[in-house]
């Protein structure tokens, strides 16, 4: 079947470059927001675009985003309507929609909506057309849309946040680290002792929440660990992972207090802002809302690259990871496509109104990120010193997708919405299993939710 974009009348990647290098020239000379690149659907378009999607994290983007993308169905003939609600409820409603059979045309997880292959429209065409107009994607992106196992995109990653260590300088001063620690011992020993002396805890998550579910797979890695391995076979019970979960317990023993296992996305964040958090495993989001929340403690958080673990590697799972998907339901999925690729072709936009929380799976999309001078080297939005987010330059090299080694297949996607790694690591920190016990129990869950999704032929491996 031929690519419905074969013949397209849209932006050619020669017409993106010129428009993106004559913006990056303007932008040199007012660095505030460039103007909007415009792009001709391949098609007349009509009708309704309904788009569902997170309350993002730094509100200053939804403030942009809603009125950019009625603007563009103004201009194409589409009423588009765009409603955002929490993060943690949008799998559940998107559940209810494709149960129904109606709802949103576009919906976007922060994670991998793996899971929702059987029910969400095959977006392969529109991934090549996008690699065609702005080259190549950023690994980890395609690896958050693509099943190597059928050949299919169930999905769309237009984007992709790093997940560094936010630390409050002052506090690690007194234990001897300035600099914050650098692998995860340092992390419990000056935790600890920050605990001790100071009285503040930590921050890592053991909660049904996405932060837990990002933190607890990068420490397994920096461990030597994985859920699976590349060929999507069950890995979990390893001595790796069980060293994770027995540093987790002696972490949260010294350094930790119980409300680590009730808390929300939000939590960490609040309680870093507040001074009652030493560490946490974050975006920078947290620092953006401080920035506005209590300037007066904006200088004293910093950031930490992952800490290394027993092995020397120091690994994490990018912070999140957005993607679009179209119900099989949708009423106007050619409209959700080219706004898509409009969004994209304006991702400078994206990422410098998140205030470079958002970074573009196409690296041609936004280049005054990581140009030298760039928003990186000099942040715009007020950085003391000016080039405090630069060391974000190196992200990608240590950051990865859920299911590393491995994709990011139905399974995966399963047993991270079903919150199986904290749960795993909760367990053994309150004691209601021992370590190796805890990993086991997690491993055969893991199993179980394998057999399932191969028996749907939508994942690969044997065991």
């Amino acid at each position: 079947m031929p690519s419905r974009y074969s013949s397209r009348r849209g932006l050619s990647r020669r017409d993106f470059l010129k428009a993106a290098g004559g913006l990056a020239a303007a932008a040199a000379i007012n660095p505030i927001l460039p103007v909007t690149i415009e792009t001709k659907p391949t098609m007349r378009l009509s009708g309704e675009l309904k788009i569902l999607q997170w309350s993002h994290f730094v509100p200053q983007h939804d403030k942009w985003f809603d009125p950019f993308a009625k603007e563009w169905g103004d201009k194409n003939g589409v009423k588009v309507t765009v409603d955002h609600i929490n993060n943690a409820d949008i799998p559940a409603r998107a559940a209810a929609e494709i149960t129904a059979g109606e709802g949103h045309d576009l919906i976007e997880y922060i994670y991998p909506p793996s899971a929702l292959e059987p029910s969400v429209l095959d977006l392969t065409d529109l991934n090549k057309e996008a690699q065609k107009r702005f080259g190549k994607q950023v690994e980890l992106c395609t690896r958050s849309s693509y099943n190597q196992k059928t050949g299919k995109y169930y999905g769309f990653s237009h984007g992709w946040v790093p997940d560094p260590g936010d630390y409050r300088k002052s506090m690690w001063e007194k234990v001897g680290l300035p600099n914050g620690p650098s692998t995860w011992e340092e992390l419990l020993k000056g935790g600890a002792e920050i605990k001790a002396k100071q009285g503040v805890q930590m921050g890592i998550g053991m909660s049904n929440e996405i932060d837990s579910n990002m933190a607890g797979r990068g420490l397994i890695w920096s461990f030597g660990g994985a859920e699976q391995d590349k060929d999507e076979n069950v890995t979990l019970n390893s001595p790796e992972t069980v060293a994770a979960v027995e540093y987790m317990k002696k972490l949260f023993e010294q350094a930790m207090t119980p409300e680590v296992f009730g808390w929300n996305a939000a939590s960490n964040n609040q309680l870093l802002i507040a001074g009652k958090a030493s560490w946490i495993l974050n975006s920078i989001s947290a620092y953006r809302t401080a920035q506005t929340q209590n300037p007066d403690i904006v200088d004293d958080i910093w950031f930490t690259p992952p800490l290394k673990g027993p092995t020397g590697i120091g690994l994490v799972s990018e912070h999140l990871v957005p993607v679009y998907f179209i119900p099989k339901h949708a009423k106007n999925p050619d409209a959700a496509q080219e706004f898509i690729l409009h969004l994209v072709a304006n991702y400078n936009q994206v990422t410098y109104q998140s205030q470079l929380y958002n970074f573009p799976a196409f690296p041609s999309t936004a280049p005054q990120l990581m140009e030298k001078d760039g928003w990186l080297d000099k942040d715009p939005f007020g950085s003391k010193p000016a080039d405090k987010l630069a060391f974000l330059k190196d992200a990608e090299k240590w950051s990865t997708v859920i299911g590393h080694p491995g994709p990011a297949n139905a399974a995966i996607g399963d047993a991270f919405t079903t919150f199986v790694i904290p749960q795993m690591f909760a367990k053994a920190a309150k004691g209601e299993m021992t370590p190796a016990d805890a990993v086991k129990d997690a491993h055969d869950q893991f199993v179980k939710i394998f057999e399932k999704w191969r028996k749907e032929g939508l994942v690969g491996g044997t065991k």
